[in-house]
Order: structure tokens, then sequence, then C-alpha cells
């Protein structure tokens, strides 16, 4: 009878290091959120809703820290376009519209942008992290020999920029969603011909959703013709939101509420072209995260 694999899994110093790390990052991320708000003088409305979209995604850091415990290889891919889009996200808040930004937010800003680079270092740069995230599974077992944690067969591995492309992919609803609601200001400022617009926006970032929960599926099986779309939705995505940026938001619209999904798309498309770059969109890296008995069934 073989031994029962332990109970307790030990986890690298780097990886407490990395917990640490990300804790602050959250924590000092949403002290400059709120000192810029509380320094800002031409914000009003769209500066709140900026703000407090911003003091929700810093809890992403504590949903990272979730998947880093675990062990999860999503973990990286997901650090990153947080780590990014944080740093593009406190910037549009901290450049106000006129004027130069308050010192405390330019200190807070270089802080915030160290700690993320520090956090995108520690996930791709760290040998001990990058071998506990891509560790064998353990899990609860109930055998005859009672209740115990046992090695479950590893899942292929999905490449990491085919991940890097899904978590960009999913940011572009939510980024949209924040300009329509900045957008919806110019309703309540005596401007109602604007509303079917906006919420034609509001609908187009639902769908956009939807589109990429079901082809980031494909995605990640290989199939070419996911790739081939996502590129098509992350044009359309770029040329819709860019325009009602600019058209509705104006020139300081379009830098802070299109640089962002900006961004978050040229990580996509990046993405898309290294994971094809390295061999994944093709019929032997399709098959592989593909049941077998598919294959037996079409051979037989």
């Amino acid at each position: 009878m073989s031994a029962a694999a332990p109970t307790t899994e030990t986890r690298p110093a780097a990886v407490h290091l990395l917990t640490a790390l990300l804790g602050v990052t959250a924590l000092a991320t949403a002290a400059v959120e709120w000192l810029n708000w509380f320094y800002a003088e031409d914000g009003g409305y769209a500066l709140s809703v900026r703000t407090a979209w911003a003091l929700l995604r810093s809890l992403l850091f504590l949903v990272l820290i979730f998947h880093l415990w675990r062990g999860r290889h999503g973990a990286a891919p997901f650090g990153l376009i947080l780590a990014v889009t944080t740093v593009f996200a406190l910037a549009r808040l901290v450049v106000p519209k006129q004027g130069y930004p308050a010192l405390p937010g330019i200190v807070g800003f270089a802080v915030v942008a160290a700690l993320c680079l520090s956090v995108v270092l520690l996930l791709y740069r760290s040998a001990s992290v990058r071998e506990y995230l891509t560790r064998p599974r353990m899990r609860w077992w109930i055998g005859r020999d009672g209740i115990r944690r046992r090695q479950v067969d590893p899942k292929p591995q999905v490449p990491g920029w085919v991940l890097t492309t899904r978590v960009a992919t999913f940011s572009y609803s939510a980024l949209m969603l924040v300009a329509c609601v900045v957008a919806l200001g110019l309703v309540f400022d005596g401007r109602p011909v604007l509303l079917p617009v906006i919420a034609a926006w509001f609908v187009f970032a639902l769908v956009v959703s939807y589109m990429s929960l079901f082809l980031s599926i494909f995605l990640v099986k290989g199939k070419r013709w996911a790739r081939v779309l996502l590129v098509g939705l992350t044009l359309a995505v770029l040329l819709v939101h860019l325009s009602l940026c600019a058209l509705l938001l104006g020139t300081d619209g379009l830098v802070r509420d299109g640089g962002p999904l900006l961004v978050a798309a040229l990580l996509a498309l990046w993405g898309l072209w290294r994971a094809g770059r390295n061999g994944h969109f093709t019929t032997s890296a399709a098959r592989e995260h593909l049941p077998k008995k598919i294959f037996r069934v079409g051979q037989s």
C-alpha cells in the first residue's frame, strides 16, 4: 500500500513575498486613487465614476492572491494584465484636465508603478514562483484508507500567451461599460438625445463579453477560426469604442477611457501572435485539448 500524500503543501519564500507584495500593491493603489480624488478640483462626475471603478479593480489583487496560493497557471497572465491596466488607469486619474498633477499623486503613482513592475518580475522571472504555478495538483480523495490528499493527473498546460489573450479580451466589456457610465453624465447635463447612442454602446459591451467568453473556449483548444474571429472582434471593439470616446467624451475621454482598452487590445493581439508563432494553432495542438475518445471514433 502506497504512502499517503502529505496533507500540507509548502510554498516557497518567493510566493509568500509575492503575496505580501500584492497586498501592499492593492492598498497603495486604493490610497493613491483616494488621494487623487481628494486633491482633484475639476473631476466632477467623470472622475467619481473612474475612481469608483479603480477602487473596485483594486480588489482584483485579492483575487490574484487566491489564484497564486492555489497554484493556478493563469495567475501569471492575470497578474500581467492587472498590473498593466492598473498603471494606465491610475495615470489617467493622476493627470488633471488642466494644470499639473498634485505632488502626492505623482509620488503615489511612482510607488504603485514600481510595485506593479515588481509583481510582474516575480511572476515571470522567479524560478520558484514559475515552478509553484506549474506543479502537480493535489486534491482531497475519499477511499478505503479514509480522507487524504493525492496527486491528480495533470491537465495539458495552456500556453501563457493564450491565457494572456483570454484575460485581455475579458477586460474589453468592463472598460467599455465604465466609459458608458461616464458618458451617461452627458444625459444628466441636458443632452438626452445621446441616450440611444449610449444604450447601444452599453449593449455592444455586453455582446462583446459573451463573444469573448465563447471564442476563448475554442481559443484554448487551438482553433484557428477562433483566433481569426478574436482578431476581428478586437478590431471592431477598437473602432467602436475609440470612435464613441472621441465623439462623446472628447480628446480627454479618448485618452482616459480609450487608452486602457487600447493597451488591453494590443496585449491580446500580441498574445495571439506569440501563440501562433509557438505553434499553438495547429492540428496537433488542437488535438491535445480534446478528449481522446473523439479521435478514436473518427478513426474507427
